[in-house]
């Protein structure tokens, strides 16, 4: 076997409320157990998969942070999502049986390779798992709708507040601070995903930490008032 493969079980996994569905019974469990084969470490900067690249497999992230990215006309990269440990990466895949976008480690990770013939056949026999299934994909789409709003109509400021509110709400979830995190990504990276200029993304951070909104140390962030951050993205919560 290789090396970078290990044998998983989804039973003992701490994530598997994230990424499985809840309510499995023993059977259900052993049954997806032996569908999510292995686990595939990603070092700093690899990719886990490519654009073009034949589609087999989704993969849940059990540690780390990804980036998915599709090179523009003119060869630059734009950053397209940032993906976390609990999150599902690959779906993009599904449509033409072919990867659409690039996914890159942003920090050693660990996936679950969870193979998709596999996936639809055993959800035909498990309900639940077919309607998780469901569930990620409509998440997703969801998360595509909020991009092109962030992306159409709002101001730098509304944009880097979404998204800094948008991180901490999902590592939340997973059982971190609701105030604190640390970027993996770099500012040009988000610049990229939000449609800005990297120098555009320093001065925004820079008037936060100004207004004592937040507090930022190289990439260590603080949130110091969630509530202004809200009312920065939607002005309406003031009046």
């Amino acid at each position: 076997m290789n090396p970078q493969t290990i044998k998983v079980a989804c039973s003992n996994c701490n994530l598997r409320e994230l990424c499985m569905p809840i309510g499995l019974n023993a059977q259900d469990l052993d049954l997806i157990d032996r569908m999510v084969a292995v686990r595939r470490k990603v070092k700093r900067g690899a990719t886990l998969f490519r654009n073009g690249e034949t589609f087999t497999s989704l993969y849940a992230i059990r540690t780390g942070f990804f980036k998915t990215s599709i090179a523009s006309e003119d060869g630059r990269d734009q950053v397209t999502g940032f993906q976390m440990a609990g999150e599902v990466i690959g779906l993009d895949g599904i449509v033409n049986d072919q990867h659409t976008c690039d996914a890159v480690a942003l920090e050693d990770a660990e996936v679950c390779v969870m193979p998709f013939d596999e996936i639809e056949s055993l959800s035909r026999e498990v309900n639940a798992l077919q309607r998780h299934m469901h569930k990620i994909m409509s998440r997703e789409i969801v998360r595509e709708h909020g991009v092109m709003l962030l992306l159409g109509s709002m101001r730098a400021e509304e944009r880097l507040a979404a998204f800094l509110l948008n991180l901490v709400q999902r590592l939340h979830a997973r059982g971190f601070s609701q105030s604190e995190l640390i970027l993996r990504m770099t500012r040009e990276e988000i610049g990229s995903y939000l449609g800005l200029k990297l120098e555009t993304v320093s001065r925004t951070f820079s008037k936060f930490v100004e207004d004592g909104t937040v507090e930022v140390k190289q990439r260590h962030v603080r949130i110091v008032d969630t509530e202004a951050l809200r009312r920065i993205v939607n002005p309406q919560t003031s009046l």
